[in-house]
């Protein structure tokens, strides 16, 4: 699956994960932040917490652990963490999915 050219032209985020393992599109406002993650990589995110999120599968696999329960997630398992939560996932390469973040400047902009 691929992500339309459209929402590959939404702009970057500063993540803290090089560009060859995940990229990233975003659409930002004052309330919330929307990204669209592609992972390139096999990747592992380390346990932390924020403000909520939501997210949705769209394609390849995650084993999320999220408040101490580990499940793993396909295309279209959806997620719902709390704020404060801590959680984190062993990503697998090829998988894309949609992230909404509480927080509308929980990563900034990328400057190009």
């Amino acid at each position: 699956m691929d992500l339309p050219d459209f929402i590959k032209s939404f702009p970057a985020l500063d993540v803290p994960f090089p560009e060859d393992v995940v990229s990233s599109h975003s659409v930002q406002s004052d309330r919330g932040l929307v990204v669209f993650f592609d992972f390139k990589k096999d990747m592992v995110l380390p346990p932390h917490s924020h403000l909520a999120q939501w997210g949705t599968v769209l394609s390849g696999e995650i084993e999320f652990t999220i408040g101490g329960e580990t499940r793993t997630m396909g295309p279209g398992a959806i997620y719902n963490i709390p704020a404060n939560v801590e959680h984190g996932a062993v990503i697998k390469a090829g998988t894309k999915v949609i992230d909404v973040f509480e927080e509308p400047y929980r990563y900034p902009l990328r400057a190009e």
